[in-house]
C-alpha cells in the first residue's frame, strides 16, 4: 500500500475533488488547495512526495510556485494546464516541472503519470557502462554528476539544471557515445512514452548546451547526429 502523499493545487472543486477520489483509490494520500499564494508554505510545511500544479490560480500563477518551489526543492510537479500553445507547455518544463497533463484530461491517465513520475524519481540508478565511478558519482571529461545529491558540475563550476536537464544529462554522459534517439531520451526523462512531443527533447538539450557552454565554451559535450538524436563525447 502506497502511503505517498499528493498536494493538489487547484482552485477549481470539482476537478481537484475527482482527482483526489482516483489517488485515494490507488492508495494515495491527498492535500487540496485552492490558491497559488498558499502554496509553497504548505509545501515547506508539509513536503509532499509529489504536487499536481494547475498553472492558472489565484493569488500565484502555478509558474511562479514551481519556480519558487525550485528554489529549495526538488519536490516532483507535476504541470495541469488547459493551454494548449507550445511555448506554454516547453516552459512549464523549463522552469523545473517534471511533466505535463492538458485539460481536459481523463482521471486515470493522471494517477497514471503520477505513478511514472513517482516511480521514476524513486529510481536513483542508470546503466553506466565503461565509465568512471567514485562514490555515487559519474564523470565524463570534465563533467560530473552527482547521483546522491543531484548535482552536476563543469570545470568544477556547479550546474543550475531543473531535473528534467539533470536527468538527460545523466543518462547520456552514462554511456559515452551511444546515440540515443529523441523517442528514447523521452522514455528515459519523463519516464514513459511522451506521445511523440520529440521537441521537448530539443528544448532540453539546447538549455543544457547553454548551461555547459558557460564553463566549457570550447568543448561540445552533447553532439546532435543528424537523423538520429544525440550522443555525448569526450
Amino acid at each position: 500500500m502506497s502511503n505517498k502523499h499528493i498536494l493538489i493545487v487547484e482552485d477549481e472543486q470539482k476537478i481537484a475533488s475527482l482527482i483526489r477520489d482516483y489517488l485515494e483509490k490507488s492508495n494515495y494520500r491527498v492535500t487540496i488547495i485552492g490558491r497559488g499564494d498558499q502554496a509553497v508554505a504548505q509545501i515547506r510545511k508539509s513536503s509532499p512526495d509529489l504536487i499536481l500544479l494547475d498553472i492558472m490560480l489565484p493569488g500565484m500563477d502555478g509558474m511562479a510556485v514551481c519556480r519558487e518551489v525550485r528554489k529549495f526543492s526538488n519536490i516532483p510537479i507535476i504541470m495541469i494546464t488547459a493551454k494548449v500553445e507550445e511555448i506554454d507547455r516547453l516552459l512549464g518544463l523549463e522552469i523545473g516541472a517534471d511533466d505535463y497533463i492538458c485539460k481536459p484530461f481523463s482521471p486515470r491517465e493522471v494517477v497514471a503519470r503520477v505513478k511514472a513520475v513517482l516511480r521514476r524519481a524513486n529510481t536513483e540508478s542508470v546503466e553506466l557502462g565503461n565509465i568512471n565511478f567514485i562514490s555515487g558519482s559519474i564523470s565524463l571529461g570534465n563533467i560530473e554528476v552527482d547521483q546522491v545529491n543531484h548535482q552536476a558540475k563543469a570545470n568544477g563550476k556547479e550546474l543550475d539544471l531543473t531535473p528534467s536537464e539533470f536527468r538527460l544529462l545523466q543518462v547520456l554522459i552514462a554511456q559515452p557515445g551511444r546515440v540515443f534517439s529523441r523517442d528514447e531520451l523521452l522514455a528515459k526523462v519523463q519516464g514513459y512514452d511522451f506521445e511523440g512531443y520529440d521537441r521537448t527533447i530539443d528544448s532540453h538539450i539546447k538549455n543544457l548546451r547553454k548551461k555547459i557552454a558557460l564553463y566549457l565554451p570550447d568543448r561540445d559535450v552533447i553532439v546532435t547526429v543528424y537523423g538520429l538524436g544525440y550522443k555525448s563525447c569526450l
